[in-house]
């Protein structure tokens, strides 16, 4: 894996810095390979510290790369020793890219007279743009996700309730090596169905109703998200109507996703097809999201975002229709964007009757 923190280095100039702290722990997870530390101090010029408590010292020792490891001991005052070894480096401009209210006041003050700036952008500028490590990751992650949908497929029944269909989706992901859920699975059965994020209940799945299955694994912290709508029995014509718009609104979303084509745009697309259809007051989010060590990040695709999509970037598409009191339908795929096309990660089967 190539420097990300010599990656992070190269836009100090721009930003007119001489230093960054990273607190968040998942940026340090992407910068470092450690996991439970918090924070990293990057000097443009010196050594790389990461502090982290005896908990997760022999680990992160073992794990962390491009960084010194420095225990935190039980009373010690992180925040104070970061702003020492800042001084002691002659850093005079810093940026950061998540600091809690406490925790920035409490830094402004230690390192008065230094700039201290929020200029978290710089980390996610690397992150939304994965490599092929990354890839490799998540499309093992979208495998075995597929494979949860399949376990989904065999325990949906008459009377089953949601909560026992997601125990055997997370139950197979987990036999297939997934080391945990990227989110908490949705199994939402009728009128719940019109709940985007429902959850699963007790409630007992029936003939004749949408059923909402959301799931997404894990492998080596990358997620995937995958979501489908499925139906015991026949549907009635205006349930099949409204999954053929959400299935055509999400291929032609898909059609549309290239390097280049703003976020905005890609909405759009599959937007304009359900208000044509009638139905635009029932898609109430956005069309997709960034995935990656985070379920949700950027680049987001909605009407709003005119960011441009980079070849690399692993982004959902998920249009849905979501009627109270009927039910709701989402399609999801994650998607990967190469230069002239996307990708689907995820690959299973679009049926509607089961």
């Amino acid at each position: 894996m190539k420097s990300r923190i010599l990656a992070l280095k190269s836009g100090f100039e721009k930003n007119g810095l001489d230093g960054y702290i990273v607190a968040d722990e998942t940026n340090i997870l992407y910068l470092t390979g450690a996991l439970g530390a918090a924070p990293l101090l990057i000097p443009a010029e010196g050594e790389n510290v990461l502090y982290v408590g005896g908990t997760n010292y022999e680990a992160a020792k073992a794990e962390a790369k491009d960084c010194r490891v420095e225990l935190v001991m039980w009373g010690e005052d992180i925040g104070r020793k970061v702003a020492e070894q800042a001084k002691k480096l002659k850093v005079k401009s810093l940026g950061f890219d998540a600091l809690d209210a406490q925790s920035y006041l409490k830094l402004r003050k230690l390192l008065k007279g230094k700039r201290l700036e929020a200029l978290g952008q710089l980390v996610w500028d690397l992150r939304k743009v994965k490599d092929e490590t990354e890839l490799g990751y998540m499309r093992k992650a979208a495998e075995i996700t597929d494979k949860g949908i399949e376990a989904a497929l065999q325990a949906i029944k008459p009377d089953a309730r949601e909560y026992e269909v997601a125990a055997e989706i997370e139950y197979a992901m987990r036999r297939l090596g997934s080391e945990g859920l990227a989110f908490d699975t949705i199994v939402a059965s009728g009128q719940r169905s019109a709940y985007p994020h429902g959850g699963c209940t007790n409630q007992r799945i029936k003939r004749g109703t949408f059923i909402v299955v959301d799931v997404g694994a894990r492998c080596r912290f990358y997620r995937a998200d995958l979501t489908r709508t499925f139906l015991l029995g026949k549907p009635t014509p205006k349930q099949a109507k409204i999954y053929e718009i959400v299935r055509e609104a999400q291929e032609r979303a898909f059609r549309s996703i290239r390097a280049g084509a703003r976020a905005c745009d890609v909405d759009a697309v599959a937007r304009k097809l359900i208000e044509k259809e009638g139905y635009g007051e029932y898609f109430v989010h956005r069309l997709g999201h960034g995935v990656g060590l985070d379920t949700h990040e950027p680049p987001y695709l909605s009407p709003v975002e005119r960011e441009r999509l980079k070849a690399g970037n692993v982004v959902t598409d998920e249009p849905g229709i979501y009627i109270l009191g009927f039910g709701g339908v989402r399609i999801e795929d994650s998607v990967l964007v190469h230069r002239n096309k996307g990708e689907r990660l995820t690959k299973a089967v679009y049926d509607l009757v089961i």
